[in-house]
């Protein structure tokens, strides 16, 4: 089932995202081209305020023309520990600091042209610090409960797809401790 990669051809390099173009000959023997975004990776945080209240973002996202809900998340540095990368992100954006940062899932986004990897954390036991955002961003912390932010992605209000598996599997998660 696999392809092999015959010739690869960078497009476009960007700050966040790099685009190739990669002629590949199929199992069957055809040609076919692959464009593939280039991406260092992310984590997405799930913060904990309580055992009842999820720490979520507001923010505008200009490739969609809307102001979305979300968990907070980042881009990885270069060679950063995604570990680093998710308490960095997590006090940038919201304003607190974990003392429990325990993985949840890694998961693709968008496997059929991207190969960006999202690692999800769960964070819990935090310390409010002070909200550090880059001097591009935007965000609002929306503090609610966990049951009713489940409730925004049954409606479809929340959207963004890692904030839809990150918060339905912390529910489990956390649901299926009791």
């Amino acid at each position: 089932m696999q392809e092999e990669v015959v010739r690869s051809d960078r497009i476009f390099q960007g700050r966040v995202v790099n685009l190739r173009v990669d002629t590949v000959r199929l199992p069957n023997g055809r040609v076919s081209q692959r464009e593939i975004v280039e991406h260092r990776g992310a984590v997405a945080i799930v913060p904990m305020l309580d055992d009842e209240t999820v720490l979520m973002i507001r923010q505008f996202r200009l490739a969609v023309n809307e102001v979305l809900l979300e968990v907070p998340a980042g881009t990885l540095e270069p060679g950063e520990p995604v570990e680093v990368c998710a308490s960095r992100e997590l006090e940038e954006e919201t304003g607190y600091r974990a003392r429990h940062l325990s993985p949840l899932f890694s998961q693709y986004l968008a496997p059929g042209y991207s190969q960006e990897i999202l690692h999800v954390f769960l964070a819990r036991d935090l310390e409010q610090t002070a909200q550090r955002t880059e001097e591009d961003e935007s965000v609002e912390v929306v503090p609610m409960p966990l049951d009713e932010a489940v409730d925004k992605v049954l409606s479809g209000e929340i959207k963004d797809a890692k904030t839809i598996a990150a918060l339905l599997v912390t529910y489990y998660v956390l649901n299926s401790r009791r």
